[in-house]
This record gives structure tokens, C-alpha cells and sequence, in this order.
């Protein structure tokens, strides 16, 4: 056997028990390999570099698809990545974890699972995803954190929200929060509308490709108007309960007129 012949079957059993490369695919990726093709909107929030970004989305738009996306990529792409996904209930928690499972599921050839529950995954390169549901006593120890993601934004306490910040002083993480809207109060109103430092993404229904306008027209004379601006027209609208609208409140004052009780 002359030496090319040698030097050649060595290099083809060094192929064949060499481990299987690993695939580390992008959110966009993750999406199409399940089958899914992102809208326009999904694409410019994947390819984004923003560490903090608004999600402010119809339902059934695909914003908590996205976001599932963007978990396993941060998870696949950074070893030791911590993830933490956080809604208002843990009912909400695990609903939100299944679409992470079921993308999992297609992502065939990436880094292996070493475990699994309803509401955590751990990887090989010992990265973490879990969900938790958000109330300030349940988040607090986690630390590091390498992004932060908290579904039904506008539903979760304030206090949360002030609670998990910190997680991402150290780390430098990113913070993605999708919602539709619930009324102008609470911190994801408060950051929407003069929050600093976020790239604020808005999608209404009409702007959805799987809501037919047969749908919407429907849904419009159903629905209480406050409820249809606020679930399928992304409008931070008055809260039912309000005794006065915010435009008449806002009409009602002048800075020519003295108040009647100044502060000492």
C-alpha cells in the first residue's frame, strides 16, 4: 500500500468516528426549520441588536413565537446562557415554555438536551431556559441574566419589572417585552410612551397576514370598542373603571390658570 493510499483510508476513518458537527442556527432559522416563515416585522425585531426592545403586537400576531426563537438562539449560541421567560401566571409560564419545546422539536442536529421539564431545558453547553411565573418573589436569586424576556408585559406587576432589572447589570443582557396593551397605566405603558433607550416595535391586526379582514370587521362590532383598540389596534386606550377620559383631563388644564392649592 503505497503512502497516499495509507494517508487517505486514515483520514476516512478519522471522519467517520469524529462527532457530528453541531448546527448553532439563528431565531430565523429555528422559524423556518419549523416550518414557519417569519413576517417582515419578525425579521427586523431576529436581526435586531437592540438590547431593549417593546413589543407592543395584536394577538395572534406571533410575537410569543418570536421570542420563543430568540431564547434558543441565545441558548445555542453562548454557553453557560441563562434565559428567563416570565408571564403573569403559571399557566401563562408553561403555555409560553411549550412554544420553546416545539421549536426545539425541529431544531434536529443542534446541542443536545441534558434536561427537560414543563418549565426549564438545560443543554450541553450548561445552557438554561426557564420560565417562571411573574411575581417578584419567584425571580428574585437569579442573577447573570443573558436575556430576559417577559410575556403579557402590560398584566405583570411593576414591581416585577423593577425587581428583574437588575439581573442584567452584570451580564449586560438584553430585555425584549411583548403585550398588547392594558390600559395607560403600569410600567409597559410607562416605558412606551417616554422610556428611554428601546426600539418599540408596533404591529396591529391589520398589519397581520393570518387575521382575515372578515375577521376583523367581525370582532369590530362584537367587541367593546376599548377592547377591540386595545387587543387587535395595539392603543393604549382608557381603563374601564376610569370616571374621566384622559383627553378631557388633559383639555380641562391650563397653564394660564393658578392652582387653587400651591405647594408651600
Amino acid at each position: 500500500m503505497s503512502r497516499a493510499q495509507l494517508a487517505q483510508r486514515v483520514g476516512a476513518a478519522e471522519q467517520r468516528l469524529a462527532p457530528p458537527a453541531v448546527v448553532v442556527p439563528d431565531a430565523l432559522t429555528i422559524l423556518r426549520w419549523a416550518g414557519l416563515e417569519p413576517d417582515p416585522w419578525q425579521t427586523r425585531v431576529a436581526q435586531s441588536r437592540s438590547d431593549r426592545i417593546l413589543l407592543n403586537c395584536c394577538r395572534q400576531s406571533g410575537k410569543s413565537t418570536l421570542t420563543a426563537a430568540l431564547a434558543l438562539e441565545a441558548a445555542f449560541q453562548e454557553r453557560g446562557a441563562l434565559i428567563l421567560v416570565l408571564s403573569p401566571s403559571m399557566r401563562q409560564s408553561a403555555e409560553t415554555f411549550r412554544k420553546v419545546l416545539d421549536l426545539y422539536g425541529s431544531c434536529t442536529g443542534t446541542v443536545p438536551l441534558t434536561a427537560e421539564s414543563t418549565l426549564r431545558l438545560e443543554l450541553v453547553n450548561h445552557s438554561r431556559i426557564v420560565s417562571l411565573p411573574g411575581s417578584e418573589s419567584t425571580v428574585r436569586g437569579y442573577s447573570r441574566v443573558r436575556l430576559l424576556i417577559v410575556d403579557e408585559a402590560a398584566r405583570c406587576e411593576d414591581s416585577l419589572y423593577y425587581s428583574i432589572r437588575p439581573m442584567l447589570a452584570v451580564s449586560g443582557g438584553r430585555l425584549v417585552a411583548l403585550s398588547t396593551p392594558w390600559g395607560r397605566r403600569g410600567w409597559f405603558y410607562g416605558e412606551w410612551t417616554s422610556g428611554e433607550g428601546w426600539e418599540r416595535v408596533s404591529i396591529p391586526a391589520e398589519e397581520c397576514p393570518r387575521i382575515p379582514e372578515s375577521f376583523l370587521e367581525e370582532e369590530r362590532r362584537t367587541l367593546p370598542l376599548l377592547w377591540f383598540q386595545s387587543e387587535y389596534m395595539c392603543e393604549f386606550v382608557d381603563t374601564i373603571d376610569q370616571v374621566f377620559n384622559t383627553e378631557d383631563i388633559t383639555a380641562a388644564v391650563s397653564a394660564e390658570v393658578l392652582p387653587l392649592f400651591a405647594r408651600s
